[in-house]
């Protein structure tokens, strides 16, 4: 039997061997694409090829790409696992044609590989046109010889779009017999129909047309191709089962599954389901994670979460007790590496990020059980069967239930959701999402820049080696269009054909300096860099005006930039301090290098402890004083992760990179700017330390004259607090702990002497007793007491009442602190948080508590004594109604 793996590398080897290139599946994370949450289609990393804004050095390429499907509503998961077909991770084979080849020779293709390579029976394949391709269905017929009644002409299913405008066509789909036995036994069943009968197992998209906003079709100078083709789908095919869940993809993940649950697939319905689940969210949180999404609240870190937390459950349906989603991702890493070797690398990180996650679900796993298990029984006894908006956003906002989550246990009961009352509750929350999403994190590049660097206006980067040259003026931006001059007091966006001034990107801010021509003066406010080729420099004009084509000379801001190259050098030699005191598990997961400081986000599961910090402190400043030359050079990407280069993964790094060097200690892919020895940063101080996310910290840190600067304020800070204890620096610790040693002291000889009159202020109040109703009340005011005091103030007085209630009040402050106390052999007359509560509105509060003890709080000191007033009327009226 053909196995998945050998599937895939055939489809890739069949298209190499017709000139296409081979392209690495890109990260889930897209890149450069507000608008995606993930990367769900074949072609994600191709859209601007497709739009044309981007070229290759390639015409055709294909590709086995890693798609994740799950956003959306919050009931999309419920059918993963459940059907034959649903997932949430698959993989997309596809080939692509940038203005190469087009119809003829992409169907050639298609059906040569499905018949000749995979040996397919022509009988049992059928296909699909848009409705008015004749082309298509000419060259389906004529070319390839399917009958005329093999071949369909559908409409909506089969005219593929990118958006309302831009790049479309029509599609043609090919479609695999199943055979009747699997059929909807309808007498019209045939392609197109909802059963599961004719699997649709490849799309060819032909992009023919460019869609104008008035709906209109023009014809595309240079038509493209575009195919997709489910992998898991052809496998079932070739491995002639009827699930996807069937087929050795899954079948070594949920056999993994078995052995862990000791549990026989095909045994039980509900077992089945549930091991399925966990085989398909595998392999999603697997991969999510080793691109680098890491679980949370919103975003895309939230529809990870939701994935892993219904796993979870379904773990807890199992019998599982303990965290195991950690081990079957891990497994999934393990056995696919042959296709995704880089993504298998990171396989304890992976599992280190789900088994912490795993941890903290457990603990909050059996409170939102109770939770919900009480809301089910109270609709139970009411004849209910809606779930209330505000019970799930409880359980999502407290204990971490995912709506989707909360719909799968209690669908099976009989219960649904009061979605829309949820909504209601998120409302803030949304909101706050929807002010932080950007998408995929990274801004769309402008279409100006890309238009720049076709028509050959690129930039050349000299910053390396010079801090200032002369350049001619490629092009003036101003408001987003292209302009010949710009004026005194106008901010201008200048390209310059050659430049110093390095681009904002790797995490390390774009250069400051000067433009001077003969006619004008600017200022450079930020360097950036929209794309590789090009460095735009945003500019305020102070004098004069600059026009297109002027020769100018740049300058960089040279005390800035050597402040900002010594914290980016002290950025690598962070990491691998990091790595060497914490584990290989620590990854970049962000950074930030400015002249003031450098921030730096790592993947760690716990906060750093003093003594790690010290020595990843202490790591650093020996490889400063070691004063290692930093070296560069630039090498392929390969012979660069070959030689142990650290990457940040999911970053688009070209066939050629720059690898920079710090001696023996540190080797990284980096294009920014360095010092040239370790030992000019002089000093490095960390200064703060701290989570940011999920399995994610912060260091932010100091060098050089900053570095310096700190030590010196703490120095002060000592010798201040020193001043203030009449001690000195050396003997602060010492001298500090002898006066706090002092204080508790203190602190219990105030308390006994406390007790001592509350005892006997409680002997004189007893004497303010009232009976009301034959029931013991004491209502009074104690001075100078709050909260905390009235709680012990009256315990005194409830062991002299023996059987009553109290109420005591105090002006703390300025406000209101009220408790009412109840004897344990009356709450069953009188409960506490009954008559605080009316009390406690008198002075504008409210309150509750236990039926023995509630306290509450107020604003109006001025009604405390109506409060007292009020308060054998109130109890009078409690006790009538029992």
């Amino acid at each position: 039997m053909i196995t998945g793996n050998e599937i895939r590398a055939r489809f890739l080897q069949y298209f190499a061997d017709r000139d296409h290139t081979i392209v690495s599946s890109s990260s889930l994370v897209p890149h450069n694409d507000p608008t995606l949450l993930f990367t769900n289609a074949g072609m994600n990393q191709f859209k601007d090829c497709f739009l044309g804004d981007e070229k290759r050095d390639y015409m055709r390429a294909t590709t086995a790409q890693k798609c994740v499907r799950a956003g959306g509503k919050h009931n999309d998961l419920e059918n993963v696992g459940r059907t034959a077909r649903h997932h949430t991770f698959f993989e997309m084979l596809g080939n692509f044609s940038f203005g190469d080849y087009f119809k003829k020779e992409a169907i050639a293709y298609a059906w040569e590989f499905l018949t000749v390579t995979m040996e397919l029976d022509k009988e049992r394949l059928y296909v699909s046109v848009y409705t008015d391709d004749d082309e298509a269905a000419d060259i389906w017929h004529y070319q390839e010889g399917v009958e005329r009644e093999r071949i369909f002409r559908f409409e909506e299913d089969n005219f593929w779009s990118m958006g309302d405008t831009g790049p479309c066509g029509p599609c043609s789909e090919i479609f695999y017999d199943n055979g009747a036995e699997i059929g909807c036994d309808s007498p019209d069943c045939t392609v197109g129909c909802d059963c599961d009968r004719y699997m649709e197992i490849w799309n060819n998209v032909f992009m023919q047309f460019d869609r104008q906003p008035d709906g209109t079709l023009v014809p595309l100078p240079n038509p493209a191709v575009d195919t997709g083709m489910g992998l898991e789908r052809l496998t079932t095919v070739m491995q002639n089962v009827q699930s996807n869940y069937d087929t050795d993809l899954f079948r070594m993940v949920i056999a993994h599954i078995e052995k862990l649950a000791g549990k026989v697939y095909g045994d039980n319905n509900e077992n089945d389901v549930s091991m399925r689940v966990m085989a398909d969210h595998s392999r999603a949180t697997a991969y999510l994670i080793a691109d680098g999404v890491l679980p949370s609240n919103e975003g895309r870190g939230y529809v990870l979460r939701r994935i892993m937390r219904r796993a979870m459950r379904h773990a807890k349906m199992l019998g599982f007790e303990n965290p195991i989603l950690f081990k079957t991702a891990q497994f999934v890493l393990e056995s696919m590496a042959v296709a995704y070797p880089e993504e298998a690398k990171r396989k304890e990180f992976v599992a280190k990020v789900v088994l912490n996650e795993e941890e903290r679900f457990i603990q909050t796993l059996g409170n939102g059980l109770r939770i919900l298990q009480e809301e089910i029984a109270q609709l139970a006894a009411a004849k209910q069967t809606v779930i209330s908006g505000a019970t799930i956003f409880k359980l999502y906002d407290t204990y971490g239930f995912p709506v989707d989550l909360t719909a799968d246990i209690v669908e099976k009961d009989g219960y649904s959701l009061d979605e829309a009352g949820f909504d209601v509750c998120m409302e803030e929350q949304r909101a706050k999402a929807r002010k932080h999403w950007k998408g995929s994190g990274e801004a769309a590049v402008s279409t100006i820049y890309k238009q720049l660097v076709e028509q050959g206006k690129v930039t050349e980067f000299s910053g390396y080696t010079n801090v200032e040259g002369s350049s001619d003026v490629l092009a003036l931006i101003r408001q987003g269009e292209l302009v010949e001059q710009s004026s005194c007091g106008e901010t201008v966006e200048v390209i310059l054909a050659t430049t110093p001034c390095y681009g904002e990107s790797g995490g390390q801010v774009g250069d400051t300096g000067k433009i001077i021509t003969a006619d004008a003066n600017l200022r450079i406010i930020e360097t950036r860099k929209p794309l590789p080729e090009l460095y735009v420099h945003v500019c305020e004009v102070v004098t004069g005006e600059i026009t297109l084509g002027a020769t100018v000379t740049v300058s960089v801001d040279s005390e800035r930039r050597q402040k900002v190259i010594l914290n980016h050098t002290a950025t690598h030699l962070l990491q691998a301090a990091l790595q060497n005191q914490l584990g290989e598990h620590v990854k970049q997961a962000g950074s930030l290098v400015t002249e003031e400081r450098l921030r730096f986000d790592f993947t760690h599961f716990s906060p750093l402890t003093a003594a790690e910090l010290s020595a990843i402190e202490v790591e650093v400043n020996q490889q400063i004083r070691n004063n290692s030359q930093v070296e560069s050079q630039e090498m392929s990407a390969e012979a660069a992760r070959e030689a142990g280069a650290m990457a940040l993964f999911g970053e688009k790094y070209g066939d050629v990179v720059r690898v920079v060097n710090v001696g023996e200690y540190s080797m990284e892919l980096c294009g920014g700017t360095h010092a040239s020895a370790a030992g000019d940063i002089g000093l490095f101080r960390i200064i703060s330390e701290a989570g940011i996310a999920a399995g994610v910290r912060r260091i932010e840190a100091v060098t050089g004259a900053a570095a310096l600067n700190q030590v010196q304020q703490q120095q002060q800070a000592l010798q201040r607090l020193a001043d203030l204890v009449k001690s000195d620096p050396q003997k602060l610790e010492e001298r500090l702990g002898k006066l706090l040693e002092q204080q508790k002291e203190t602190a219990k000889e105030l308390e006994q002497l406390q007790a001592k009159e509350n005892a006997d202020r409680s002997g004189a109040l007893i004497d303010q007793v009232q009976d009301v109703t034959g029931v013991k009340l004491l209502a009074v005011k104690i001075p100078g007491a709050d909260g905390k005091s009235l709680r012990d103030f009256s315990d005194q007085l409830r062991d002299k009442l023996g059987s009553g209630v109290l109420v005591l009040v105090a002006d703390a402050g300025g406000k209101v602190a009220l408790l009412v106390a109840v004897t344990k052999d009356l709450t069953g007359k009188v409960k506490a948080g009954s008559l605080i509560k009316p009390l406690a509105e008198i002075v504008g509060g409210k309150g509750g508590g236990r039926p023995d003890l509630a306290q509450a709080g107020g604003s109006d000191v001025e009604k405390i004594e109506a409060l007292l007033q009020a308060a054998p009327q109130q109890l009078s009226a409690i006790l009538q109604q029992g």
